[in-house]
């Protein structure tokens, strides 16, 4: 996914946005050239508010920050790479969970987002996915309204897409 071109890419996203969103939400992608990685960050804005920012840079802070805290908990030298791939992972989760996300964890949840069908995307366990869920114009007013209480317990950012959603289609929120 990430080898495609981001236009084609947003052309796409774009095409699944409901029509009462379609001009509200936008995603951005920013790549800086003189990064080492050429990675930079990606980032959804409403009405031309940044409201979710994915900054790799930040993400992958976080996510060394977490592997230094989870090797310190288990008491594994720093130094020691032999339980790497399985403390990487324990912290990526982690840093996912907290929605702290790098731009490659949106691209990963764009191309998921693609292959799948939209109920899978609508129970995901990735809150970029299931954002990208709540704003498709394959979700209807009725699957909003079943939804609701589902989505009590959710982070804030996807409880922010939801109300989002339920208010651009003439939907309460409140109970």
């Amino acid at each position: 996914m990430r080898n495609q071109q981001w236009s084609k890419i947003k052309k796409k996203l774009d095409n699944f946005k409901c029509d009462s969103l379609k001009e509200r939400v936008q995603f951005t992608v920013t790549n800086y050239r003189r990064a080492h990685d050429q990675l930079g960050r990606a980032f959804i804005t409403v009405d031309k508010k940044e409201v979710l920012n994915m900054c790799t840079i930040t993400s992958e802070t976080t996510l060394n920050r977490r592997i230094y805290e989870i090797k310190s908990e288990k008491q594994i030298p720093y130094t020691d790479y032999s339980q790497e791939p399985s403390i990487w992972e324990e912290a990526h989760e982690w840093v996912l969970e907290e929605g702290i996300f790098a731009q490659y964890d949106f691209y990963d949840a764009v191309e998921e987002y693609f292959h799948q069908p939209i109920e899978n995307s609508l129970k995901s366990n990735n809150m970029l996915i299931k954002i990208f869920a709540l704003i498709d114009r394959r979700i209807g007013k009725r699957t909003l309204v079943k939804m609701k209480e589902s989505f009590i317990d959710e982070k804030e950012i996807v409880q922010y897409f939801y109300k989002l959603r339920c208010n651009a289609e003439g939907i309460s929120t409140h109970s």
